[in-house]
């Protein structure tokens, strides 16, 4: 599946902007200074809230733009880069250290869980043309997913529903539904064993699917 390109730098800052264009801005004034604010309001208000202040935290990543469902738990040492460019469905986690880097559109499904230190890396740089512009990609963890701790899943790369990423792995390609991944870079292990993964039978999918909240 090709990867969905949100932004180009080369589009919105010429490289003549400056001599070097590799330090031309990625990204235009008013952007910068949306980020500026909001990193003031992480470090004073999001940042030193209690543990258990969830509720708090999703406010003011609304507050900011992010469509948050219900019961998310985002956790103080969390880190989201742009919280208009965040969409969680219900009940999301991003534990402490995790950290989602997001220039372009990231959603998350219901229950999908980023653990500690795990990186979510929405945005590279083209290579092989000379101004080095950031390139910035959409991409979704699905329902139920699991991002490990200190793992980290590539620009573009799409999280299928229920899929694991293993400790400290690295996904540069799509992960399919259902399964367990891990390595570097990381390949499939094996299919989940999980009451909701449709290719599990008997007992283990007793439990009722829950419909997924958009927010």
């Amino acid at each position: 599946m090709p990867k969905d390109l949100h932004y180009n730098a080369a589009d919105h800052i010429p490289a003549s902007t400056v001599d070097d264009p590799y330090l031309r801005p990625a990204f235009p004034l008013g952007n910068r200074l949306k980020r500026f604010i909001w990193n003031l309001c992480w470090a004073l208000l999001y940042r030193p809230s209690p543990r258990p202040f969830h509720g708090w935290r999703s406010s003011l990543l609304r507050l900011f733009g992010a469509k948050m469902g219900k019961d998310c738990h985002f956790y103080p040492g969390s880190r989201i880069w742009a919280p208009w460019n965040l969409v969680c469905e219900d009940q999301v986690s991003a534990a402490d250290g995790a950290e989602i880097y997001n220039p372009a559109p990231i959603r998350f499904g219901s229950h999908a869980i980023v653990s500690q230190s795990a990186y979510i890396c929405g945005a590279t740089h083209d290579m092989n043309d000379p101004a080095f512009p950031l390139l910035a990609y959409t991409s979704s963890l699905g329902a139920y997913s699991w991002v490990c701790a200190r793992a980290v899943v590539s620009p573009g790369v799409n999280v299928g529903e229920g899929a694991v990423l293993g400790l400290a792995s690295l996904a540069t390609r799509d992960l399919e539904p259902w399964c367990v991944y891990g390595g570097v870079p990381a390949s499939k292990i094996k299919e989940r064993e999980h009451p909701l993964n449709p290719n599990v039978s008997g007992e283990k999918r007793s439990i009722d699917r829950r419909p997924l909240i958009a927010g």
